[in-house]
């Protein structure tokens, strides 16, 4: 682990960005290094295909999954 220099700019984005995704500053900022290095190490993926594979290969899968309110769904209240 190391200390990475950014511009205020950006760190003030990494901040606000951080709110919405429920991550901390850090998570935010590793997400888009990591992200950004697989953009760059394969060109010919969209982010959406490349979110998707990393998905896959942590074994993630919404397939199956029931996404309305009828029996069997459970209702997450988030404060």
């Amino acid at each position: 682990m190391g200390i990475v220099n950014i511009e205020d700019d950006l760190h003030d984005q990494v901040r606000l960005a951080s709110k919405v995704t429920c991550r901390s500053i850090n998570a935010q900022a590793a997400f888009w290094i990591k992200i950004g290095l697989l953009c760059e190490t394969n060109p010919t993926l969209s982010f959406n295909e490349i979110v998707q594979r990393e998905l896959a290969g942590a074994g993630v899968s919404a397939q199956g999954l029931n996404t309305g309110t009828g029996t069997g769904s459970a209702n997450l209240n988030v404060a």
